[in-house]
């Protein structure tokens, strides 16, 4: 608790937040203006996607962004090295303040989306089932991504080094990784189908993407060929999961074992 309310006075002294919040609000009111003129029945699902399709490109690397510079001011602020002369180590500080990102992130962000649910009322007939699986698609992206952001804190150098390896990171799951199983695809069997689709849905935008197309109804599995039913060997759902729990545990030991120590030894 501890970290999380000192994570919280330092975003709101901060601008970082705000700022990305702000963003946030101001794509979603443009949706929904653009979206004013879609039937009152149907509109609602193409909104949701929509605004997936358009924040999906700001939350990945704002999240980097807030994650890489609140682990990367302990160390610039001196401070982590009064945290870690106590009875805690790097492991156990990444995850107190790891808990901290995500609840001051993740609070403003949950509770934006349930006013403007508030106003998606007014405009179209609503899927409360559908937009909380719109909710929760958000929020494993922004977990993912804070958790990498915070990686990218612990092992960089400099503000340099986060701007490069942020902008990285948010360009190999954007274009590099989908570029690179182009390449595989002509190879792709029946015999090999689940690993390439194991790798597929380690991008964390595709394993979300499609966990909320399908659980919104907007994708369906019906009639598929033989190939894409071995494809999709599971439930979306569970390539989330399995792609949540995955980048979570690779990040977190990452930040441990390529740790900066510069700046508080």
């Amino acid at each position: 608790m501890h970290y999380i309310w000192k994570e919280w006075k330092e975003n709101i002294r901060g601008k970082g937040l705000w700022l990305s919040l702000s963003i946030i609000v101001l794509i979603s009111i443009a949706i929904l203006f653009r979206s004013s003129v879609l039937s009152f029945d149907k509109g609602f699902y193409v909104l949701l996607i929509n605004l997936f399709d358009t924040i999906i490109y700001f939350i990945p690397i704002l999240c980097l962004f807030i994650g890489a510079f609140s682990i990367f001011q302990e160390k610039e602020q001196k401070t982590l090295i009064m945290l870690l002369t106590k009875t805690d180590h790097f492991g156990s500080f990444l995850i107190k303040k790891s808990l901290g990102l995500y609840a001051v992130v993740l609070v403003p962000l949950i509770t934006w989306f349930f006013i403007y649910l508030l106003l998606l009322k007014f405009n179209f007939q609503l899927d409360i089932k559908g937009y909380f699986i719109f909710i929760a698609a958000i929020v494993c992206m922004s977990l993912v991504f804070l958790q990498m952001g915070a990686a990218i804190g612990s092992i960089s150098r400099s503000r340099m080094q986060i701007l490069g390896f942020t902008i990285f990171v948010w360009f190999y799951f954007f274009f590099l990784h989908d570029f690179i199983l182009l390449s595989f695809l002509p190879d792709v069997t029946h015999e090999n189908v689940k690993l390439f689709s194991s790798v597929y849905f380690l991008n964390p935008l595709q394993a979300v993407r499609m966990f909320l197309e399908t659980g919104t109804g907007v994708y369906s599995f019906g009639h598929m060929s033989r190939l894409l039913q071995a494809f999709m060997w599971t439930k979306p759902v569970f390539f989330l999961i399995g792609n949540l729990l995955f980048w979570l545990v690779i990040s977190f030991f990452t930040a441990i074992v390529f740790n900066r120590k510069e700046g508080y030894e």
